[in-house]
């Protein structure tokens, strides 16, 4: 009785933990539930690739493909209901400078500009990870006359 007991308050106590931590989380985190597909969820811009990369822009592509595709898009073309383009006006260096970047994923930030809800922060990355994602996606804007 006793262990049935512990058992039954173990169980209320991990679906009150989950509901709390679900509420607490629910406005800082994407709502990943209200998103497409990955096969509805396509490009929101045309890009044009740059012929070449330097060796940083390179390993920003890898960087950039491994931990941001998922929600902006291969090659930062933005994923239609899921995430925003990074190849857009709206993140030239005068509007958003490459620290607007490294908080973005070191801290999450607030829905501002976009339909898409809140991004949550991304763990992982070193600044000088992200200083390579930065790199390649500056590259992707100056091809795309954005700078």
């Amino acid at each position: 009785m006793l262990v049935l007991n512990r058992v039954a308050i173990g169980v209320f106590a991990a679906v009150v933990g989950a509901g709390v931590y679900l509420m607490m989380g629910a406005a800082d985190a994407p709502n990943v539930a209200d998103t497409k597909p990955a096969a509805e969820a396509g490009p929101l811009v045309d890009v044009i690739i740059p012929a070449r990369f330097t060796e940083q822009q390179a390993m920003g592509q890898i960087a950039f493909e491994a931990n941001c595709a998922v929600c902006h898009g291969v090659n930062a073309v933005g994923r239609d209901g899921v995430g925003p383009p990074l190849v857009h006006k709206i993140y030239e260096p005068s509007h958003h400078g490459d620290e607007a970047f490294q908080r973005a994923v070191a801290l999450g930030v607030r829905a501002h500009h976009w339909p898409f809800g809140n991004m949550a922060a991304v763990e992982g990355l070193t600044r000088a990870d992200v200083e390579m994602i930065i790199s390649y996606i500056r590259a992707l804007q100056v091809e795309n006359g954005i700078d």
